[in-house]
């Protein structure tokens, strides 16, 4: 099984979209969802990485992406002021990688979610399946020159 299989396999196993543009694989889970009446939060991981055979090396980033939209009535929620709204953060990684569980940023969703979500254990398996497959592992903190 080459690499890509493997990763194709992992992705199926998280229940993860995988995307391919122009060289640059997008591995992203939805880690928590919150829908009410006119309003959706939504947090996710998302893993970047490019596969270069000729050096046999595997470049990774990841983060997390909180979106949330919708119609707020009344006093502010999340300091979205009343009407319509949106407000979107990204939370980036550091050079060691994000570790931590949902509970996290639950607080920023404004609900406490019961299951964890192991982002140090996903890289790990990003990382085994490169030596498995004899390629270098390199993390990245951003996406740039990836």
């Amino acid at each position: 099984m080459s690499l890509l299989e493997a990763i194709k396999k992992l992705a199926d196993e998280n229940k993860a979209s995988l995307n391919e543009k122009k060289g640059v694989y997008t591995f992203q889970v939805l880690v928590a969802e919150r829908k009410t009446f006119l309003s959706k939060q939504r947090l996710e991981y998302i893993a970047k990485f490019r596969l270069d055979d000729a050096l046999k090396e595997v470049k990774f980033t990841e983060m997390l992406k909180e979106n949330a939209s919708g119609l707020v009535s009344g006093g502010s929620v999340d300091d979205i002021s009343p009407g319509f709204g949106f407000k979107a953060t990204k939370y980036k990684s550091g050079a060691g990688g994000r570790e931590g569980t949902i509970e996290e940023q639950s607080e920023l969703l404004g609900k406490r979610y019961d299951y964890q979500f192991d982002f140090k254990e996903i890289r790990k398996q990003f990382e085994a399946l490169a030596r498995s497959a004899d390629y270098s592992f390199r993390y990245q903190i951003t996406e740039m020159g990836l």
